[in-house]
């Protein structure tokens, strides 16, 4: 696939983290450096827009994301990144970020 058509709309696209069976890990963005390092190193590489660098999953806390696949919508605008998960996915360490209900 030809990464580029990802980011005409725009520098960052959102990616939905899953766990191979499904339960929505987390959110986070990436760029084109960061979907190129994550598909290169089969760990995922978001780029933080509070500090306006690349970061690796799990390279501090050693919970670390296993790329299994990765998908992109049909728009091109959001990637579902589906990974085996290491540990906890949130930094609150819950499995999922996804842990507070609203209603």
């Amino acid at each position: 696939m030809d990464i580029d058509k990802l980011f005409t709309k725009s520098d960052l696209i959102p990616a939905i983290v899953t766990d191979t069976d499904g339960v929505v890990l987390m959110m986070a963005y990436m760029n084109k450096e960061s979907l190129t390092k994550t598909i290169e190193t089969r760990q995922t590489w978001f780029f933080s827009r509070s500090r306006n660098e690349l970061w690796n999953k799990g390279a501090t806390s050693g919970h670390i994301q296993e790329v299994a696949e990765i998908y992109s919508d049909c728009d091109d605008d959001t990637l579902l990144v589906k990974v085996k998960q290491t540990g906890s996915a949130c930094h609150t360490g819950e499995y999922s970020c996804f842990f507070n209900k609203v209603i």
